[in-house]
């Protein structure tokens, strides 16, 4: 048995950008309202990092889970990222996405030093003696991906074989860096977002690489940025976070439209798909409203006949 399957991290996760403020601002009984939701939808994986709002995830969620049994739970959070007090910054907005005050900066550090301090900072703002996983963050980002994952893998394998986690893994959209830490075959866990979903899958041979080594894989961004979260794919979808090109809003009405035929929505379909390979141990998804969080709980559980997979090999619509 892996690391991936004793920590039982169930099909379905939730990952906790929105409540450090992604986009939008969130109070703080919104954000409680939200986490509470997913919970009460039976979800069990959480997973955060600094990065989010430059700490207010970590510390909203946190405050959820010190209210639940230590024991019912598996939290991540990543590493790369320190946050750095920058007071000159608390009147402005932060640049990255996120409805915060600047009162932080972002320092990227992948070194031993680096990571164990990153750890050290994050159990304080959740308020948690530990987490399960940890996880390189972004290091197409920083600079250096090669040298982020030879010198991130390393510092998380010891840290593993010490005890301060159960389970180490890199989350990036840059597939070379993904191979080349799995190829060290120190790793426990892949999180990939949005290059293993119904729409395409340009992750199809790190997939294999992961189930040939024993990697799980924690399938992130199933929706590619919203284009199939919703059942009608219009102009306005988004993909990689911009305006959608042509031929993806195409494809994606294409599968909207035999997915009806079915009786099926776009998304549950999505959903599921990101979840049938051998290699993906979890979905984890994000959600801005108790609602998004309770459709997509039930989403993962409605009935997909297995003859819709098949109409869309056939129409050379399965990536």
């Amino acid at each position: 048995m892996t690391a991936a399957d004793r920590l039982a991290l169930g099909r379905l996760g939730y990952g906790s950008a929105a409540v450090g403020n992604l986009y939008r601002a969130v109070d703080d009984e919104s954000a409680r309202e939200l986490l509470d939701a997913a919970w009460d939808a039976g979800i069990r994986y959480y997973d955060t990092a600094p990065h989010y709002g430059l700490g207010l995830s970590e510390r909203r969620l946190g405050a959820m889970l010190r209210r639940r049994p230590r024991e019912e739970f598996v939290v991540s959070t990543k590493v790369g990222r320190l946050l750095v007090p920058d007071p000159d910054g608390a009147t402005r907005r932060d640049d990255d996405l996120f409805e915060v005050p600047a009162d932080h900066r972002r320092v990227w550090d992948f070194s031993e030093d680096g990571i164990r301090r990153s750890l050290e900072e994050s159990l304080v703002r959740l308020g948690l003696d530990r987490v399960d996983v940890l996880y390189l963050h972004d290091v197409e980002r920083s600079g250096d991906a090669d040298q982020a994952v030879d010198s991130g893998v390393a510092a998380l394998a010891r840290m593993r074989d010490e005890g301060l986690v159960r389970a180490i893994g890199i989350g990036t959209k840059d597939l070379g860096a993904i191979e080349r830490a799995v190829r060290t075959g120190a790793l426990d866990l892949v999180m990939l977002p949005g290059r293993y979903t119904l729409l395409e899958a340009p992750a199809k041979d790190v997939v294999a690489l992961c189930q040939e080594r024993g990697v799980g894989i924690v399938n992130v961004a199933v929706f590619n940025s919203g284009l199939l979260a919703t059942s009608e794919p219009g102009e306005d979808s988004r993909y990689e976070y911009q305006k959608v090109p042509g031929d993806k809003l195409q494809r994606a009405r294409d599968l909207a439209r035999a997915c009806r035929e079915f009786g099926v929505e776009l998304p549950t379909a999505a959903l599921q798909f990101s979840a049938r390979h051998p290699a993906v141990v979890s979905v984890a998804v994000g959600a801005d409203t108790p609602e998004q969080i309770r459709q997509n709980a039930e989403r993962m559980r409605s009935p997909v006949p297995e003859e819709l997979w098949q109409v869309l090999a056939d129409r050379g619509l399965l990536p």
